[in-house]
């Protein structure tokens, strides 16, 4: 069955519900944004690969990541996960890989979270500084807010 790669920008609110819940709420009055390989991001960025694809629409997910923090000190996360196809709507505007999540992500469903290794503070902090953690240190990355 297909699958499409989404890059999903959580907070201590994202995580936790993720701990407690086992899944990520989406859908009809409960849009998720998320970010993805798109049409529109394959025609803004004509002859990249697959893997170049994915790191800009990561890039843009990390990007929104920190637009989640409570403090300019929380660090940025971002959840990958494999979803159906039909759980994603496109977006229109900027940037070109944002989605709408159309249904819940289970924890199930998630490959690993991207995590900050530090935090300056600074607007300048690039997605490929992040860490990588397995879906079952879940747990390890809730325990980075406190």
């Amino acid at each position: 069955m297909p699958v499409v790669r989404v890059y999903v920008p959580l907070g201590r609110k994202g995580l936790e519900e993720l701990s407690t819940d086992g899944s990520l709420a989406a859908g009809p009055g409960e849009p998720r944004v998320a970010y993805a390989v798109t049409s529109g991001l394959e025609q803004a960025a004509p002859g990249l690969d697959v893997e170049d694809l994915e790191y800009a629409a990561f890039s843009d997910a990390v990007e929104a990541a920190a637009a989640l923090r409570s403090s300019p000190r929380d660090r940025r996360v971002v959840a990958s996960a494999d979803v159906d196809p039909g759980a994603v709507a496109p977006r229109e505007g900027e940037p070109v890989s944002r989605v709408v999540l159309t249904a819940p992500v289970a924890l199930s469903r998630v490959a690993s979270f991207h995590v900050d290794d530090e935090v300056t503070g600074s607007v300048d902090e690039e997605a490929d500084e992040l860490l990588w953690y397995d879906v079952t240190e879940l747990d390890d990355v809730r325990a980075f807010f406190g």
